[in-house]
Parts: structure tokens; C-alpha cells; sequence
């Protein structure tokens, strides 16, 4: 399972929080939880990074990862168009299409 409309938002000359956003999207439940394993899995054994802080869950559209310098936002297509992230950071920060 793979994350859509990928962007990467450098958020540090902006925010003294952290210094980059990931915002992803994911079609379905079942898609986010298998996402998000993916990213603990490769960071926690591959990176040796652990999550500092999780909000949110798959069922409400919306969940959010804390790696400390990086925050992973992962949101059904429904909640990204309704929290629009890029658009609130866009005036601040360059906003880089990965996918």
C-alpha cells in the first residue's frame, strides 16, 4: 500500500516545533493502518527513530505521527480537504510535491 499526493513542507523558518510536515493521504482505513506500519516498521528498525507522539486514529480520517523534527499528517481525502494543511502553511513555507 502506498500514501497519495505526498508533500513535504519545511516548516523551520516558520514553526520552532519541528522542521518538516509530511502530508499524506490514504483511501481507506485498512490503506492508513498499513501506512502507517510501513513508516513505524522502516524508522523504528531501519532509522532507529521511535515516534514521540501519536494522534488521532484510521476511523476519524486523520492521524498524526511526532518524530520530533519531522510531524508525518496522514488524512483520509475527506479530512485533508477539510483541514487543507498546504494551504494554512503555504504563505509560510515552500511546499514540495513528492508524489
Amino acid at each position: 500500500m502506498q500514501a497519495e499526493d505526498i508533500l513535504l513542507l519545511d516548516i523551520s523558518s516558520a514553526a520552532s516545533f519541528a522542521d518538516f510536515f509530511v502530508i499524506a493521504s490514504a483511501g481507506s482505513d485498512r490503506q492508513m493502518n498499513a501506512i502507517l506500519e510501513e513508516i513505524d516498521l522502516h524508522l523504528r528498525k531501519g532509522e532507529k527513530v521511535s515516534v514521540t507522539g501519536r494522534e488521532g486514529q484510521p476511523a476519524s480520517g486523520w492521524v498524526l505521527l511526532d518524530y520530533g523534527d519531522v510531524i508525518v499528517h496522514l488524512f483520509s481525502p475527506e479530512e485533508r480537504e477539510y483541514y487543507d494543511l498546504e494551504s494554512l502553511w503555504a504563505t509560510a513555507v515552500p511546499v514540495v510535491r513528492i508524489q
